[in-house]
């Protein structure tokens, strides 16, 4: 039986980054998502809806965007989604489900976070206003 799971996402963060490291010292970041949808009501009322997901971001990806991303930031993420569980505290067990994020496009113009640097790094940049980050275009440039 064939199967799928590709998620496409465009929206805004809602708070900055979230960036740690495992004990292995592989970086990972939280990225929080609203993805909002327009939409008209059986009244023909113009509404707006909100979702908000949590996108999940490793290694050199994530400490780029822990670097050029803050709170309204746009980006275009593509990637899949992916379950997980764990005991919290008060020894229940919880779950979540989020996006993995296999590659990540900035959208819009320079990053405005305090300290950053005004222009991506070269090695990220195109011919437009956006730079594509994905794990096999982090090897390439690692490479060369």
């Amino acid at each position: 039986m064939a199967s799928l799971n590709r998620v496409l996402l465009i929206g805004n963060l809602t708070k900055d980054p979230e960036l740690r490291y495992t004990p292995t010292g592989t970086a990972v970041v939280n990225l929080r998502m609203a993805v909002n949808r327009k939409f008209k009501d059986k009244n023909q009322e113009l509404k707006e809806e909100a979702c908000f997901l949590t996108v999940v971001a490793w290694d050199k990806q994530a400490e780029t965007c822990n670097q050029y991303l803050h709170k309204g930031s746009p980006l275009f993420v593509e990637g899949r989604l992916q379950s997980r569980s764990w005991d919290a505290a008060d020894g229940t067990k919880r779950n979540t489900i989020e996006v993995r994020a296999e590659r990540i496009q900035f959208l819009g113009g320079a990053p405005a976070k305090q300290g950053a640097p005004q222009e991506a790094p070269a090695a990220h940049e195109e011919t437009t206003e956006t730079a594509w980050l994905t794990e096999e275009s982090e090897e390439k440039i690692n490479e060369g």
